[in-house]
């Protein structure tokens, strides 16, 4: 067991459960929670108030369009989560990094060190449901269902993708379509970071 202090990437989509399992961890070790979000947002949930642009980005581009424009923001921000990184570990101590931009394939490029990298997960029809319960999918109007599906469309498409690439490259993937398995997850991570157990 170890007792220096560690560092946590949460990787995954939109809606798999990063931010919260991210804040439960921080907040039983006593460490700061970063988030990608900070450094540099894509046209994201339609249905938060966006300007007209980000509906008309759903509305005219295909899925295989909105997908491929995700994936050329994450490069954009390869270099700032880079320098992010950095900062975190030049202040001496643990931290939680969450955020769809960390990328499994990214890992490599930047300066991690020891730092648990873990991908979550989940299943098709549960990631749907999810973001059709957050975005009162049933409440709206047909052009925001339309700015929806494409949404969602997306967000399937990378969690599929970002896990893919996670297995390629050795980086663990859990399952948290069931939201108990999620708590589950907090309080493991948790404990292998404050060196509990053994890594």
């Amino acid at each position: 067991m170890t007792s220096e202090p560690g560092a946590l990437l949460l990787i995954g989509t939109s809606h798999v459960g990063k931010s919260t399992c991210a804040s439960n961890v921080g907040s039983a070790l006593g460490r700061p929670v970063v988030s990608t979000d900070a450094l540099g947002r894509h046209p994201g949930r339609p249905w938060t108030g966006v300007p007209d642009a980000v509906l008309e980005f759903y509305h005219r581009l295909s899925d295989d369009a909105v997908h491929w424009f995700l994936k050329v923001h994450h490069e954009n921000m390869r270099p700032l989560i880079g320098a992010r990184i950095t900062a975190l570990r030049e202040a001496g101590q643990g931290f939680v990094l969450e955020g769809a931009a960390l990328r499994p394939e990214y890992l490599a490029d930047w300066p991690v060190g020891d730092a648990l990298a873990v991908c979550l997960h989940v299943e098709t029809d549960v990631l749907r449901a999810r973001i059709r319960q957050s975005s009162d999918y049933a409440r709206q109007g047909e052009p925001m269902r339309l700015a929806i599906d494409k949404f969602t469309e997306r967000s399937l498409r990378e969690n599929d993708a970002l896990a893919e690439a996670a297995v390629r490259l050795n980086v663990p993937v859990v399952d948290v379509s069931d939201l108990r398995e999620a708590d589950r997850l907090a309080g493991q991570l948790a404990s292998r970071l404050a060196g509990w157990s053994e890594p």
